[in-house]
């Protein structure tokens, strides 16, 4: 039972990012269905995280009731820019972004998240790189493979595959995703949806590194996951009412706007920011981006089969390449935390060892002395004495 635990303790953070791929995965195809619709995005994202809020905040308040931070200004500072990085700038170039692409060509776009993070660590000092070391090594190939395999699927289309469930779907009509595939790839859209998804992208790179380093001074994730939220919900507002001036934008009813407001807030927002942010305080802001690149597989695979999107040999050959780079990170990580777990565990008896020596010295120099002592009269007898026997307990209780 100990070995499966110890397993288990240690694939937590892999199966934690790799669900919470899925839960992004579907919020691009349902949220794409909604923006069809006429959905405004400021509107979006202003009700996403305003039910992000309400969905985690009961469970702030109760279990992190005596263990909660103090508030500074520094801390809130943080918090503020963090709403700002994520359900601010984030969310709306991305939807933006969205509504002018596609889920897959979006997602295939974000894909450069690993690099910048990777590259904003450095930069912070949060990773080291040494290129001398097979890991370092490693982690760097993979992040560039993973750039080039996003790159190759938004460059290169190449031939139509057949999917047998996408024909299956197409000859019943249900396809739903024809204004994505009336879009000019060359054109003005195209070219401003690709930029938003690429300013989105390092907005999500900043809120990596910023998040682990506000976790380390307020490390409180329910609480901390509650206030980018609530802070996010009105920083959104005030950019919907800038930009949006019809009140009808507002209108939301029991329909696909309603479940993609839901959907978003309660997984991708209050759970997915909790879950990333637990996974980065173990495991660092790399790690948890090195995944992102599985999101676009998923939504590759999902909207060929709800959303009939085409699916092309060059965006085949990219997921691959970009399950290659992948690996190649996980493994650099990896063996960076096994080095760690190893000079850890050397340390410590070295340490011991250390301290034992240094306590035998005292003693025995304090043994010379007391024995040199002998010659002296009665009462410093008695005192050194008294100072032999408690020595001797010491050194028995080691």
């Amino acid at each position: 039972m100990g070995c499966y635990g110890d397993f288990f303790e240690k694939a937590k953070p892999y199966i934690a990012m790799i669900s919470l791929q899925f839960g992004y995965a579907g919020m691009n195809v349902i949220t794409k269905v909604s923006l069809n619709h006429g959905m405004s995005h400021y509107v979006l994202v202003v009700y996403r995280h305003a039910f992000a809020t309400v969905s985690i905040a009961p469970f702030a308040l109760i279990l992190e009731r005596k263990v909660r931070p103090k508030m500074t200004w520094s801390v809130f500072l943080q918090i503020f820019v963090l709403a700002l990085l994520g359900p601010v700038i984030d969310q709306n170039f991305y939807y933006a972004g969205l509504k002018f692409t596609g889920p897959t060509f979006a997602c295939a776009m974000s894909n450069i998240l690993p690099a910048m993070t990777f590259v904003m660590a450095v930069i912070f000092r949060m990773e080291k790189v040494d290129l001398k070391k097979v890991r370092c090594q490693a982690k760097v190939a993979g992040t560039l493979v993973t750039v080039a395999g996003a790159m190759m699927m938004t460059l290169y289309k190449g031939p139509l595959m057949k999917m047998a469930w996408s024909s299956h779907v197409q000859a019943h009509g249900h396809g739903a995703e024809a204004p994505v595939a009336a879009i000019d790839p060359s054109g003005r859209e195209w070219f401003l949806g690709s930029l938003f998804v690429i300013i989105a992208t390092l907005a999500w790179a900043s809120l990596f590194i910023l998040q682990a380093h506000t976790l380390k001074h307020y490390a409180a994730p329910l609480s901390l996951t509650t206030l980018i939220c609530f802070v996010g919900t009105l920083q959104a507002i005030v950019v919907t009412f800038a930009m949006e001036h019809r009140p009808s934008v507002w209108t939301i009813g029991f329909d696909m706007n309603l479940l993609a407001a839901a959907y978003a807030g309660i997984v991708t927002s209050s759970i997915a920011y909790y879950v990333q942010g637990l996974v980065i305080q173990k495991t660092g802001p790399v790690f948890a981006s090195a995944f992102s690149p599985l999101m676009m597989i998923i939504v590759a695979v999902m909207g060929s089969f709800i959303l009939s999107e085409k699916i092309f040999l060059g965006g085949v050959l990219g997921a691959v390449l970009i399950v290659m780079g992948l690996y190649s990170v996980l493994w650099g990580k990896h063996k960076e935390a096994q080095e760690k777990e190893e000079e850890e565990a050397m340390e410590l008896p070295v340490a011991s060892s250390k301290t034992i020596g240094i306590y035998d010295d005292a003693t025995f120099i304090k043994e010379i002395a007391a024995a040199a002592a002998v010659g002296e009269d009665s009462e410093c007898k008695k005192a050194n004495g008294v100072k032999s026997s408690s020595d001797g307990h010491g050194a028995g209780a080691v």
